[in-house]
């Protein structure tokens, strides 16, 4: 699935233009434009607002596609509802509040419409599958999600931390909902967009919603995301689309040996742990005994530069390890603070 168009609706002629060329793109299924531009800070381009629906409805019908705009207020879905906008979604900043998504989501109660929610700005699991559920009660029938990635202050070449796990979590709990990756959002450059539509797609995930411009670099809201309607359809036909189940049965075969092996070790990894917490519980027992606090920050740094160290000796990433260490020291200490807590308590 593909929803295509620009950030913002910026003039009735960019908006026609816009979807004109993007008509040229196969398989289309949708086109979409920001009606009302939530910003950071005031005096940024904050949309045309409700003049601008007709636009977009005017390029929809010419197409013959449905078309999709964010609503952050239940004035802006009495108002898409009216124009006849099919598709809509919740953006980032509104799905962090869940008081704003039972308000819209009751505006949308017995409404004929699909709805698509974004992630919240920060990974929280629940407050996206709760938004989710939300429009459920209300009773709309067609629901999916748009992984658009997360605020973060680490640097990195994308605008957003991708954050892929929560995508693939979202899919582990609500598998029968659709998700889409909005990889404008992520990429926040228009030359890594590529990368982030077949990370995508390699995941599992549903489809594509893209920001496209008939001319990016005179665009009023997020000009270095956004791709003129050409290059989307070059990137477009350059993806790969894989298969869930490989029907090679000598791959599968290979693939089930593999998974196998993969097994064992896991097994393995798991009999490690279990004697690492067997080992941490006889340091929680030592620290009491000698009066210790539970964290000890210059033990905590050797480990992190140890293991980072053995991590680059073995060719491996050492940020993927620092990550291993920091849950497994995490609940270490958990697990130490439940062993003092019991054994004071007793």
């Amino acid at each position: 699935m593909l929803i295509a168009g620009p950030c913002s609706a910026e003039s009735y002629e960019q908006v026609l233009e816009t979807s004109r060329e993007l008509a040229a793109i196969p398989g289309l299924f949708g086109l979409r434009a920001g009606i009302w531009k939530p910003r950071t800070r005031p005096g940024s381009f904050e949309g045309i607002g409700e003049q601008s629906l007709p636009w977009l409805i005017e390029a929809g019908n010419e197409l013959g596609l449905p078309v999709a705009a964010e609503v952050a207020k239940t004035e802006h879905v009495e108002a898409c509802l009216k124009a006849g906008v099919s598709i809509l979604w919740i953006g980032a900043r509104t799905t962090v509040n869940p008081i704003y998504v039972q308000e819209l989501a009751e505006a949308m109660r017995g409404a004929d419409v699909n709805v698509l929610v974004k992630n919240p700005i920060h990974p929280e699991i629940n407050l996206w599958i709760g938004a989710l559920e939300r429009f459920e009660q209300v009773g709309i029938q067609s629901i999916g999600a748009v992984h658009r990635g997360y605020f973060s202050l680490a640097a990195s070449p994308y605008r957003n931390e991708a954050g892929w796990e929560l995508a693939v979590e979202l899919r582990e709990r609500v598998p029968e909902v659709p998700i889409l990756c909005d990889p404008s959002h992520i990429a926040g450059k228009r030359a890594l967009v590529p990368e982030v539509c077949q990370i995508a797609l390699d995941l599992g995930l549903d489809g594509l919603m893209v920001e496209a411009h008939n001319n990016p670099e005179r665009a009023l809201s997020d000009a270095d995301q956004q791709l003129t309607p050409k290059r989307l359809k070059e990137v477009i036909a350059s993806l790969t689309i894989r298969d869930q189940i490989n029907g090679n049965i000598l791959v599968s075969n290979e693939l089930q040996k593999l998974r196998a092996q993969i097994d064992e070790v896991d097994h393995e990894l798991i009999q490690i742990v279990a004697k690492r917490l067997e080992i941490i519980r006889e340091i929680a027992n030592e620290k009491d005994k000698h009066n210790l606090a539970i964290f000890q920050l210059k033990r905590w740094m050797e480990i992190v530069e140890t293991r980072k160290q053995a991590a680059n000796e073995s060719k491996l990433s050492s940020s993927m390890i620092h990550e291993l260490f920091r849950v497994i020291h995490k609940n270490a200490l958990e697990e130490q603070v439940r062993i003092l807590n019991k054994r004071n308590s007793d």
